[in-house]
């Protein structure tokens, strides 16, 4: 009877410790099986967060990996058509459909991660501006006219630092608003019976 119940408890126990990581990471759409593919096992949106990060952690490493992601996708289109012909007709097909599915992707990690940074007013002004900052980023990619190789390497290159640049700033505002100690209910209450 011991062992059945040790079983049990085993079993139990199992069932209960895999639901842990999809409801701490509720924000992130599920995979969905297409044509009996399961879809990918890991997190695609913020692969460098485990299961127990939170919705901030998420959102700025999502900014900067879906940002290199289509980064990526339209160095393929420059290799394949150069950069005179990557805007031309649908050349550009590949990346503008990755912006808009990288723009999905993250829609849901960014409003978890507002609703995670409302401890601080400065905090969520930080992540919406990054929010743009990063949205423009992915409209940059673009080849610009008489851009070299080189400056066109050096203006998309250097938004990664700029976004993990950004996500330290607002990392250290959350974590100072955190750190403060919660005022004393009793020294509130104090000073709104006091007279004045």
């Amino acid at each position: 009877m011991p062992r059945l119940l040790a079983l049990g408890a085993a079993l139990t126990l199992a069932c209960v410790l895999p639901a842990a990581p999809a409801a701490a990471q509720s924000y992130l759409a599920k995979p969905q099986v297409v044509g009996g593919n399961p879809g990918p096992a890991h997190n695609y949106v913020c692969p460098n967060v485990d299961a127990a990060g939170s919705a901030l952690d998420c959102y700025l490493d999502a900014a900067r990996h879906l940002y290199t992601m289509c980064r990526h996708v339209k160095s393929i289109e420059i290799i394949e058509h150069g950069y005179e012909q990557s805007e031309a007709g649908t050349n550009a097909a590949k990346s503008a459909s990755c912006v808009d599915k990288q723009k999905l992707n993250i829609a849901r990690p960014y409003q978890a991660a507002l609703r995670e940074a409302t401890v601080s007013r400065q905090a969520v002004d930080a992540l919406r501006s990054l929010n743009e900052y990063w949205m423009a980023s992915l409209a940059a990619l673009k080849w610009r006219a008489p851009e070299s190789d080189d400056e066109y390497k050096q203006r998309t290159g250097t938004v990664n630092g700029d976004l993990e640049q950004r996500a330290g700033a607002i990392r250290a505002i959350v974590a100072t608003v955190r750190e403060r100690p919660a005022p004393s209910t009793s020294a509130a209450a104090r000073d709104k019976k006091a007279p004045r």
